[in-house]
């Protein structure tokens, strides 16, 4: 999970970035001297609709696949809306992790990665048991190997589902701490 999402947060910024590059050299402002009558400080200053980006290991495997339906940076803020972000987390591995939601928002340089509405983390491991989490909302620090939510989750897994509400996820360690509410049901075999 946590290099699948530090994945995302960079395959995001390659695409806003190119996008970036190829705006500046021809963007609207440089004809004009004056600002648009209807501008705000909310304006998207470009967008990428269609976005696709694989990303490789130095040994020639795929680290990742990441697409999404529409990339749109404010200019204001400086942060880079995503609809549909869709990320396929190989690592150099057979079993890669998806990652999916509704929505996505990257802030500046990429510190906080925020998945929302319908989040959805799953893997199936070489075993074939698959392990599903699931919340409306998670907040991701990439260069801290970090996730949270106060929002309900959902961990499903081969031996059973945990419910909770609120988690923080240390991806180093593979430590989950579910806070409030929890509740299991588990198979013992």
């Amino acid at each position: 999970m946590n290099g699948k999402l530090r994945n995302y947060l960079i395959g995001s910024l390659i695409v806003a970035l190119l996008a970036a590059v190829g705006y500046w050299n021809v963007r609207p402002e440089s004809f004009m001297d004056k600002r648009a009558s209807g501008e705000t400080d909310n304006a998207v200053d470009f967008y990428v609709v269609g976005a696709s980006t694989q990303q490789f290991q130095e040994d020639g495997k795929l680290h990742y696949e990441m697409t999404a339906s529409k990339l749109e940076h404010l200019k204001a803020s400086d942060i880079t809306q995503v609809d549909k972000p869709d990320l396929q987390l190989y690592r150099g591995t057979q079993h890669p992790w998806h990652v999916r939601s509704d929505k996505g928002e990257v802030s500046p340089e990429g510190k906080e990665v925020e998945l929302i509405d319908n989040v959805r983390i799953a893997r199936t491991d070489a075993k074939g048991r698959p392990t599903v989490i699931t919340s409306s909302r998670i907040t991701v620090f990439p260069d801290e190997e970090y996730a949270q939510t106060k929002q309900a989750v959902r961990i499903e897994a081969a031996n059973g589902v945990t419910t909770a509400k609120g988690m923080k996820a240390y991806m180093n360690d593979g430590k989950i701490n579910l806070l409030s509410n929890v509740r299991g049901q588990h198979e013992v075999r």
